[in-house]
């Protein structure tokens, strides 16, 4: 089948002349099939038309006949090479596209189609260098929309494709890289092929990341180690890479490892029990007891992180790959440098490294220290703590007390460095000489005073007041406040001083035995009630006890705390300083003395009334009969109330 080409310099009227020569042929001929014609005019001025009726012998199917047409299998054929020009596709899968022009806004592909599809040219921003007949992939969104376009979508081809490469990365455990967008709480966002990803901190590396924005930035390899598909979450791994070529790595360490042998490392990590040392693919532990001779409170004195240092090996564990590191055994224990010269009655000077209950250790040089127990830090037998009198850090003297340099001990003192204040102490501190203290502790059987410097005496509870009752000292005095005392009884020996401070002034019991008699009334005021009795204050400060019962009132009620009332002396001990007194013995004294007049009273009448009738009765006889039955009534009477009396 040929094809009749346009000539370019045909002339336009020449073609429109046989256009018209065409049409007139065409109206000729129908006229001569269709001789049969209707006319119709129409008015003046317009055109008019001719109705041709159809050809009822005309073949409709002419063009389906051999002449001038294909055969069934040349149709056939050329109909299968025309389907085989189009791409079947289908909604939501990924196609490649090839370029067919580029402008300002989109980009316009092939993918086979019956028509080409737009993408927008922002979604190409990542490929600067596209041309025309370049090849993509794109994710087909819809095979036609509202207009009949074709649309299609690189980013979520793209997206697609990223999550079935990193979904294959964590089924096949491959490796995968990504690009470090930008940091977050907790680690990092890695981009993968268009799809953020979670590194957390820890899985950065196998050392502790101190800043994480040195990665951001970079493209690294990772290992997928979870995804969420709910969520579309993803969490990579960059030490699992790391991890894998050391673990060979350890194992060959750790097989050439000997004790003694050593190496070189770097500080990887401090804390409060020692430093990990990264020994080149293998952690090793440097305890802080093997860090230095000397006493450290923590490794940072003495290293910081990722600082090179050699280290010596002091044990491994070839399964569990445990390294037992030291730094000090490099060098020389200080207790073989030791000056020679150095021996019982030496003073030294160090500082205090170590403070406990017992004592306190010196450090004179690092490594060689000393302990200074608490009873050798001061003459005073008063110290209780050795917190009170020295602290870590003080730089002190001490005089060497014993040595032992085979077993590396020694202990110190710090009390000899002055002279014993307990020589001639009979000369300073006689019996009954009076003195004032301070006072430095209390406790439930007394005061602890200090007369100077080492010299200690105790003060007892019972020798604090001669008429107050002391249940606790703090009722009597206070730490720090100052005291009189005299010496009571001295120990040189054992270095005992009893004191006494009640014996400044004269036993004012005698005194009181005097005017607290026994039977005598005083007013009080209660001071405290309690269970068995009350304390009561009396006149010269002198304390009262009232036992319970005697505090009961007139009106049957308990006396109260700041309620005045009289008391009765019941006891008087002057040995142990005790005065017991009553209340209620005073109202029931007067009740019973009450009592006693009454019946005194009463006696006297009846003995009265007794003597009257006996008068009566020797009078009867010198009476007459008349006046016998009027003393008789009078008998009866007086009879009567005789009775009544008794």
């Amino acid at each position: 089948m040929t094809t009749k080409k346009e000539e370019p310099g045909k002339d336009l009227a020449a073609e429109n002349s046989e256009l018209k020569g065409a049409d007139t042929k065409v109206v000729e001929d129908t006229e001569k099939t269709k001789p049969e014609a209707e006319t119709s005019s129409s008015e003046e001025g317009k055109v008019s038309h001719t109705w041709l009726k159809p050809d009822e012998d005309f073949d409709w199917d002419l063009e389906n006949t051999v002449e001038g047409s294909y055969s069934d299998d040349e149709r056939a054929k050329m109909e299968g090479q025309y389907a085989d020009t189009f791409t079947e596709i289908k909604q939501g899968e990924i196609v490649e596209g090839k370029v067919v022009s580029i402008n300002n806004k989109d980009v316009v592909l092939n993918v086979g189609y019956k028509s080409d599809g737009l993408v927008s040219a922002s979604e190409f921003r990542d490929l600067p260098d596209l041309k025309e007949d370049d090849t993509v992939e794109v994710f087909v969104e819809q095979l036609e929309d509202s207009n009949g376009q074709l649309v299609l979508s690189r980013n979520r081809a793209k997206t697609q494709k990223s999550w079935e490469d990193i979904n294959a990365a964590l089924d096949n455990d491959s490796i995968i890289d990504g690009f470090v967008k930008s940091r977050t709480k907790g680690g990092l966002i890695v981009d993968i092929k268009g799809v953020e990803a979670f590194l957390p901190g820890s899985q950065i590396d196998i050392k502790p990341i101190r800043d994480y924005d040195i990665y951001v930035g970079k493209t690294m390899e990772f290992k997928v180690v979870k995804i969420n598909h709910e969520y579309k979450n993803v969490v990579v791994s960059h030490k699992v890479l790391i991890e894998d070529d050391l673990e060979s790595q350890k194992s060959e360490i750790v097989s050439k490892l000997e004790k003694g042998q050593v190496l070189e490392g770097t500080v990887k990590n401090i804390t409060d029990f020692g430093v990990f040392i990264d020994l080149g693919g293998v952690d090793g532990l440097l305890h802080i007891t093997d860090i230095s001779w000397g006493r450290i409170e923590h490794p940072k004195e003495v290293l910081e992180l990722d600082q090179t240092i050699n280290v010596v090996v002091l044990d491994f564990d070839d399964e569990k790959k445990r390294i037992a590191l030291g730094l000090k055994q490099l060098t020389e224990h200080p207790w073989e440098s030791l000056d020679s010269t150095l021996e019982v009655g030496t003073k030294v000077k160090g500082k205090i490294v170590t403070v406990a209950d017992y004592g306190a250790f010196l450090e004179i040089t690092p490594g060689v220290e000393g302990l200074i127990h608490v009873s050798e830090m001061s003459w005073s037998q008063n110290l209780r703590s050795p917190k009170e009198f020295i602290k870590v850090g003080d730089e002190v003297e001490a005089v060497v007390l014993t040595l032992d340099r085979e077993e590396r001990k020694m202990s110190l003192g710090m009390k000899q460095l002055t002279p014993d204040p307990w020589l001639n102490i009979n000369e300073r501190y006689p019996i009954g000489s009076k003195h004032e203290a301070v006072v430095k502790n209390m406790t439930n059987f007394g005061v602890f005073v200090e007369l100077e410097e080492g010299i200690d005496g105790l003060v007892h509870i019972s020798d604090l007041s001669w008429s107050k009752k002391v249940n606790h000292p703090h009722e009597f005095t206070k730490v720090g406040e100052n005291m009189e005392v005299v010496v009571l009884e001295l120990d040189e020996e054992n270095r005992k001083l009893s004191l006494g401070h009640k014996q400044l002034e004269e036993n004012p019991w005698d005194t009181f035995e005097t005017i607290f008699t026994m039977g005598s009334i005083h007013e009080g005021t209660v001071l405290k009630v309690g269970e068995k009795g009350n304390i009561v204050a009396l006149q010269y400060g002198v304390e009262g006890f009232c036992p319970a019962k005697h505090s009961i009132k007139e009106d049957g009620t308990a006396l109260k705390v700041d309620e005045v009332a009289e008391f009765k002396v019941i006891e008087f001990n002057k040995e142990n300083r005790r005065l017991v007194i009553s209340h209620s013995r005073i109202w029931e004294d007067a009740k019973a003395e009450a009592r006693v007049e009454d019946f005194k009273n009463r006696k006297k009448e009846a003995k009265a009334t007794s003597s009257a009738v006996k008068k009566v009765k020797d009078s009867v006889e010198k009476s007459t009969l008349g006046d016998l039955d009027v003393l008789a009534q009078l008998k009866e009477q007086m009879e009567d109330d005789e009775k009544k009396s008794k």
